[in-house]
């Protein structure tokens, strides 16, 4: 089975920039992963996008690339999940264009 949350989207304070560090803004997650589903054993997706959406609000990362690499660690311990793949962007940051890093 694959299981994909997208478009789950809250503000946080993330980045190194100095009014980052001050005021929240708005990121976007994107995530999906396979597992494999048998005897009714499943991984709630709820469970997965509010611990992403608490861990963020709750942490502060100063990089993406250090949320990315959390989470990935939180997921794979917790869940027996393969081929994550998860992307944080930060569509507001630049005047022109969405930021994003995928892992």
């Amino acid at each position: 089975m694959k299981i994909k949350i997208q478009n789950l989207t809250f503000d946080c304070i993330i980045g190194i920039l100095p009014f980052e560090r001050k005021t929240k803004q708005k990121v976007i997650i994107n995530l999906s992963f396979k597992y494999k589903f048998k005897d009714n054993e499943f991984i709630n997706y709820a469970d997965i996008a509010k611990y992403i959406e608490e861990t963020m609000k709750k942490e502060e990362f100063l990089l993406i690339e250090d949320a990315l690499l959390f989470i990935k660690k939180h997921l794979k311990s917790q869940y027996s999940i393969k081929k994550l793949k998860l992307s944080i962007s930060k569509p507001n940051i630049l005047d022109n264009c969405e930021v994003s890093v995928t892992l």
